[in-house]
């Protein structure tokens, strides 16, 4: 005789945050990754939202977990080129750290810098790659965590190509 669930399970809920200031869609490219997913639909769900700038990304992300009952936010947003917005930047850092401090709850800031590529076809690849190598981090930071430790020490990068492990021989 085999056991009955008491309860439907529900999905996690993975939230995705992202912003109109940036020149990219991250939020789209992230959730696109997310879909793409084992177990989308059923296993997890997608929360998202969308705030003006990075500096709104903090509150948004501890709303995502603390109202909508996320386990892990993917927090996306672009940085201008002056130097204040580097300032900002920093700052709204920090406003990520502590939301994650003060929720026990992962928040991956994703931020691409418009500084980091002259070229707007580059710039867009970093946006792009970066935004879906994240997503799928938050994914497998719930589901499969052997994943990442698979790339420990390895240089993996999110944006550019990968550094590579050190090669001391």
């Amino acid at each position: 005789m085999g056991t009955k669930k008491s309860k439907v399970d529900k999905p996690v809920r993975i939230g995705v945050v992202d912003t109109m200031f940036a020149r990219y869609d991250m939020g789209a490219a992230a959730r696109s990754e997310l879909a793409d997913c084992p177990g989308y639909g059923k296993r997890f769900i997608v929360i998202s939202r969308t705030v003006p700038g990075f500096k709104d990304l903090a509150v948004a992300a501890k709303n995502l977990i603390e109202r909508d009952g996320c386990s892990i936010v993917v927090a996306l947003g672009m940085p201008g080129r002056a130097p204040i917005d580097k300032q900002c930047a920093h700052e709204a850092a920090l406003g990520i750290m502590q939301a994650q401090l003060l929720t026990s709850t992962p928040i991956l800031e994703v931020f691409v810098h418009e500084d980091e590529a002259d070229d707007p076809a580059v710039l867009a690849s970093v946006f792009e790659n970066r935004s879906r190598k994240h997503a799928r981090n938050a994914y497998w930071m719930l589901f499969e965590p052997e994943q990442l430790s698979r790339r420990a020490g390895q240089g993996v990068r999110q944006g550019f190509d990968d550094a590579g492990p050190l090669n001391l021989a």
